[in-house]
Parts: C-alpha cells; structure tokens; sequence
C-alpha cells in the first residue's frame, strides 16, 4: 500500500478549508483517510495547523507528500526536522 500525505477539500463552494491526511494513494481525493496530520485554511490568511509528531511519523514510515503538501510542511519547517532525523540516523 502506497501512502500519500495529501490535501482533502473541505468547506462551502468559494470557501475552501483542507484537511492534511495520510491516506493509500489508490483512494479518491475526498476519500476514507488513515490518519488525520492536520489543517489548511488559505481563505483566512493562509492557516496551518501541522500536528509535528504524527507528520514525522508518517514522513518516517515512507509516506510521499504530495508538491502543495511539501510546501506547507516547509513552511513549518517540518520538512528541514525531517532531513535533519534522516542525516542523524544515516550518520550512526
């Protein structure tokens, strides 16, 4: 099963918010989901809420993010902790 880190639309028609989830790539957008990593509202000055440790954990256990996901995840800065634990772990 191939896991991906993706968007899920949410909201009213015009008002889009997206969840952040971890769900097997073969399922639709708007689909059944594993796991819940966080939210998105780019309406309201461009909102993100990560949940850092479950994002980590699914990034560890080889889930692919989607390009809009990567980029959200770089702005936390969770992308950078993610390439640092990799380099940590390479290095031992």
């Amino acid at each position: 099963m191939a896991v991906k880190l993706r968007l899920m639309r949410m909201g009213a028609k015009k008002k889009p918010t997206y969840r952040i989830v971890a769900t097997d790539s073969r399922r639709k957008r708007d689909g059944q989901y594993i796991e819940l990593i966080g939210t998105y509202e780019p309406i309201k000055d461009s909102k993100i809420n990560i949940n850092e440790e479950v994002a980590l954990k699914w990034l560890d256990r080889g889930a692919i993010p989607t390009d809009t996901v990567r980029n959200l995840l770089s702005k936390e800065g969770i992308m950078k902790k993610f390439a640092d634990s990799k380099k940590e772990k390479k290095d031992k």
